[in-house]
C-alpha cells in the first residue's frame, strides 16, 4: 500500500498548489489611491478619483490585466496630509493593495513616501512639486509636470518677449512654496531679475495690497505660483488694481473652472499645461492628440464635465502601472517597480514619459504646451 500512498500524496499536493494558483490567479488586482475629493483641493481630487474608476472599468470589460480584474481602494484625504498617512497605513497594512495612485497634492504625497518607501510599494503620485522625485526614492514615481518645469517654461517666454524684470505673487501651500523656490533658483538662467516677491495666505481672499506694490517695482511680468482658489482671486485682484502687466499663471490651474472663476480678468492670462487642454487644435500629426482626445470623450461623455489636465495625470498613473505590470508579467512589486523606471515612449496626457533610474518623471519642457486664454478658452500660443 505504502507504494500507492507516495504518488497519491504527491498528486494531491500538485492538486493544492494548481488551485492556490489558480485562485491566486482570480484575485483582483487591488490599486489603492488616496485623493481630495473633498475640500480645497477637490478640482484635484474629483477628476482624478473619476477617472481611476472610468479606466478601470474599462480595463476591467477587456478582459483585465494577465487576466485579473483590477480592484480600486480609494480613500478621500480632503487634502489633508495627516489623513493622507492614516490612508497609506491602511492600504498598506489592511487592504494589501499592489499599487498606490494618488496623492493629489504635494503634502499629502510627502506624507506617504517614508510609508512607501519602507513597504517596497510602487506608488505613483499625481502632485506636482519637483521634491516628490528629486532626490530619487526608489519605489516613487509621478505623472505631472514639476514646478521647476513651469518655471522653464514660462521664462523662457518672459524671455523671447524680451521681459528682464519679473515680480513673484505665491500662496502658502506646499506646491506655492516649492514653485515659487525653484523660479528664484532658475530664474538667473533665463537672464530674469526676480524684483518683487509677495505672498498670501491659504484663507485670503484680498490681494490687492501685494498686487499694489508689484504695481510700483519696476516689473515687466508678473507670475502666480500658486493652485486653488488663491490663483483666480489674484487674476481678479489684477485686473481691479489695474497692474496692466502680463499674468502668468502656473500649471495648478489648468483646468476650465479657473477660467469660470476668474471670469474676463483670465483674458491675456498665459500658463503651461498639458496637451490634453487644446486637443481638438493640436496638429494632426501630434502624437498625443489620439490619446488626449480620446480620453477627453470618453471622460467628458460619461461626466457630463469639463476635462481637466488633473484627472488626465490620473489616467497617466494608472496606465503606467498597467503597462508595467504587462512588461513585468506579474504584480510582484519588485519586478513592476524595475518596469516603471524602465519606462520608454509611453504617450500619455501629459507627454511623452521616458523614464530611468535617475528619473522618476520622464518629462522633459516639450511635454508642456504654453497657452494663452482668449475670450474665455484656451489657446496655443506660438
Amino acid at each position: 500500500m505504502s507504494l500507492f500512498r507516495l504518488p497519491l500524496r504527491a498528486l494531491a499536493c500538485a492538486a493544492a498548489a494548481l488551485l492556490a494558483a489558480t485562485a491566486a490567479a482570480q484575485e483582483p488586482i487591488r490599486v489603492g489611491s488616496f485623493l481630495a475629493v473633498t475640500g480645497p483641493a477637490a478640482f484635484l481630487g474629483d477628476p482624478e478619483q473619476k477617472t481611476l474608476e472610468m479606466q478601470i472599468e474599462k480595463i476591467n470589460a477587456e478582459g483585465g490585466v494577465l487576466g485579473r480584474k483590477l480592484q480600486l481602494v480609494a480613500y478621500d484625504s480632503g487634502g489633508d496630509a495627516e489623513k493622507a498617512r492614516t490612508f497609506v497605513k491602511r492600504l498598506i497594512e489592511q487592504d494589501k493593495v499592489d499599487v498606490i495612485v494618488g496623492g493629489s497634492t504635494t503634502g499629502e504625497t510627502m506624507a506617504a513616501v517614508p510609508l512607501v518607501e519602507a513597504a517596497g510599494l510602487p506608488f505613483v503620485s499625481l502632485a506636482g512639486a519637483v521634491v516628490i522625485v528629486e532626490p530619487v526614492k526608489k519605489w516613487v514615481f509621478k505623472t505631472p509636470h514639476t514646478d521647476r518645469m513651469a518655471c522653464e517654461k514660462i521664462f523662457v517666454d518672459m524671455k523671447a518677449r524680451g521681459f528682464t524684470k519679473a515680480a513673484l505673487i505665491s500662496g502658502s501651500g506646499g506646491f506655492d512654496k516649492s514653485m515659487r523656490g525653484e523660479c528664484l533658483k532658475v530664474a538667473g538662467n533665463y537672464g530674469i531679475t526676480i524684483v518683487a516677491d509677495e505672498t498670501y495666505g491659504a484663507a485670503d481672499t484680498d490681494m490687492t495690497a501685494q498686487l499694489t506694490k508689484i504695481k510700483g517695482s519696476g516689473a515687466q511680468a508678473v507670475l502666480n505660483a500658486g493652485f486653488g482658489q488663491g490663483p483666480a482671486i489674484v487674476t481678479r485682484n489684477f485686473k481691479q488694481v489695474g497692474v496692466g502687466l502680463p499674468l502668468y499663471q502656473s500649471h495648478g490651474v489648468a483646468s476650465k473652472e479657473y477660467i469660470k472663476l476668474s471670469g474676463d480678468a483670465a483674458e491675456g492670462v498665459r500658463l503651461p499645461a498639458a496637451a490634453l487642454l487644446v486637443a481638438d487644435i493640436l496638429p494632426a500629426g501630434d502624437a498625443q492628440k489620439p490619446v488626449v482626445t480620446a480620453y477627453r470623450n470618453a471622460y467628458e461623455a460619461r461626466y457630463k464635465s469639463d476635462v481637466s489636465t488633473f484627472g488626465g495625470h490620473a489616467y497617466d498613473g494608472l496606465m503606467l502601472y498597467v503597462n508595467a505590470v504587462k512588461a513585468a508579467g506579474s504584480t510582484d512589486k519588485a519586478k513592476v517597480r524595475d518596469a516603471l523606471e524602465a519606462t520608454k515612449a509611453y504617450v500619455g496626457t501629459g507627454g511623452v514619459v521616458n523614464m530611468s533610474a535617475t528619473d522618476h518623471m520622464g518629462l522633459d519642457l516639450s511635454a508642456f504646451r504654453l497657452l494663452e486664454i482668449k475670450g474665455g478658452t484656451w489657446a496655443l500660443v506660438k
